[in-house]
């Protein structure tokens, strides 16, 4: 499955600065890690976003948000925002900056 390029480009340009950021193939798609823990990615033309278990539900209450779930069980923690809810890169800049928080909260891989 391809990804949305364009999407990623932008999700690089947010990160630009930060050394403690990586990229990986993974899930069909890119995924971004913070000292290698996932924090976003994009698949198809949607962003995936490494909430945390405790931030599920009231990210899923968010525009355009729903469950994360690639093998028919849903992944808590993780969300999947459709690419139309962050068109704006005010929206997407509050994702990656909440994805990128909480996997700052876990320990190096």
């Amino acid at each position: 499955m391809a990804y949305d390029e364009g999407l990623a480009e932008r999700i690089r340009e947010r990160f630009e600065t930060d050394p403690d950021i990586t990229e990986k193939r993974m899930f069909g798609g890119i995924a971004f890690l913070c000292h290698g823990n996932m924090a976003v990615g994009v698949t198809g033309d949607d962003l995936m976003v490494r909430v945390g278990p405790d931030a599920t539900d009231a990210a899923l209450t968010r525009p355009g948000t729903r469950v994360f779930d690639m093998t028919g069980r849903p992944m808590r923690g993780w969300i999947v925002v459709a690419g139309e809810a962050v068109a704006e890169d005010a929206d997407l800049a509050r994702w990656i900056d909440e994805g990128r928080a909480f996997a700052a909260t876990l320990p190096p891989k």
